[in-house]
């Protein structure tokens, strides 16, 4: 059994807090424009929109805007932002029903969410909060930081995969990080739930190598391929880890990645982006099962492919050699008595 996790990234522009604020002023300014069009009575209320525009524009197309530049341009978005909520709530005061659609009543609450977590994060002079969103249209879509050198922070799913003899069991997706080494024991009962019985032996990364688990797979006498704690001896080394032991999950995500898109999910909604993760790693087992089963094919199977190939090698050298007989009868007399 070999563990591991990664990261499954939305198709996404790169998310920044001007951006997102940014956004969130249009769609109040749409929000505005609709609910004046509903009744039009007196003058449209002012937004401000164009001189907002231009303050974000400035920011975003500095190509080195410093700390000081960033920070002035995300007030001045939630100083816009702010009054467009005021207008909108005297707006909406005016009808007796509620006028905006599911869709935009929707966006006005993730908004208002983001005005907050924005508020919060510039007043205490951070970038972190919790259930940070990161896109209006994806709101469940959460940042995933996982210390790589070619993307440091990843926005999408968080999968745990487990391996057995080469195909692929989705255990957790979660659209917030966890740590994966806090909930082994939970994935090696899913293993005896499966199979009925417990592994013989577990490879995993460093970060499922705790006292806790060392010392529970121990007494369900399951050997770890780890690095032992403490300065082990060359002996012990050899005997835990050995060299590529866990290159099969690690070949099974490139798979995954390069040839299948799970690098990049396009699907929107929550639960099509969970199904298109699920597909993947069901066409991985599939074209697992199909290698599988080449191998498997009976020799009276094998012996009626041959025969089919032969008879049509010898119709298309028949062919060709009537029509060059002249040219090409010595060398199709030796291709036909290879085959």
């Amino acid at each position: 059994m070999i563990y591991d996790a990664t990261a499954c990234p939305q198709d996404i522009a790169y998310p920044t807090d001007i951006g997102l604020l940014d956004k969130s002023r249009e769609i109040t300014e749409a929000i505005i424009d609709e609910l004046h069009a509903a009744t039009p009575q007196g003058k449209k209320p002012r937004t401000y929109r164009q001189v907002a525009r231009k303050r974000y524009l400035k920011v975003a197309q500095n190509k080195n805007p410093s700390r000081k530049v960033i920070r002035k341009g995300i007030r001045f978005q939630l100083q816009y932002l702010k009054r467009n909520f005021k207008t909108i709530e005297k707006q909406l005061d005016t009808f007796t029903i509620f006028p905006l659609s599911h869709r935009m009543q929707q966006k006005y609450y993730i908004i208002q969410t983001v005005y907050v977590q924005q508020l919060a994060m510039f007043e205490a002079g951070s970038h972190q909060v919790e259930h940070r969103i990161v896109n209006i249209d994806q709101p469940h879509i959460r940042p995933i930081v996982r210390g790589k050198a070619r993307a440091k922070t990843e926005f999408g799913a968080k999968i745990h995969l487990s391996l057995v003899d080469g195909f692929s069991f989705l255990d957790t997706i979660s659209w917030d990080a966890f740590n994966e080494g806090s909930h082994l024991t939970d994935y090696v009962e899913n293993y005896k739930k499966r199979f009925g019985f417990y592994p013989a032996k577990v490879l995993a990364d460093q970060i499922y190598c705790t006292r806790e688990n060392r010392k529970w797979l121990k007494d369900k006498n399951i050997q770890l391929a780890a690095k032992p704690l403490g300065r082990p001896s060359a002996k012990a080394v050899a005997y835990h880890v050995r060299p590529g032991e866990r290159n099969p999950i690690e070949g099974k995500f490139g798979q995954a990645k390069n040839a299948y898109g799970i690098n990049r999910i396009r699907a929107r909604l929550k639960n099509t982006s969970q199904s298109w993760i699920a597909s993947i790693i069901l066409v991985l087992n599939l074209v697992k099962l199909a290698g599988m089963a080449l191998v498997c094919l009976g020799f009276s199977a094998w012996e009626r492919i041959k025969y089919l190939c032969l008879i049509s090698l010898n119709v298309i050298f028949t062919y060709i050699k009537s029509k060059t007989q002249s040219k090409w009868e010595s060398g199709l007399g030796f291709i036909t008595c290879g085959v």
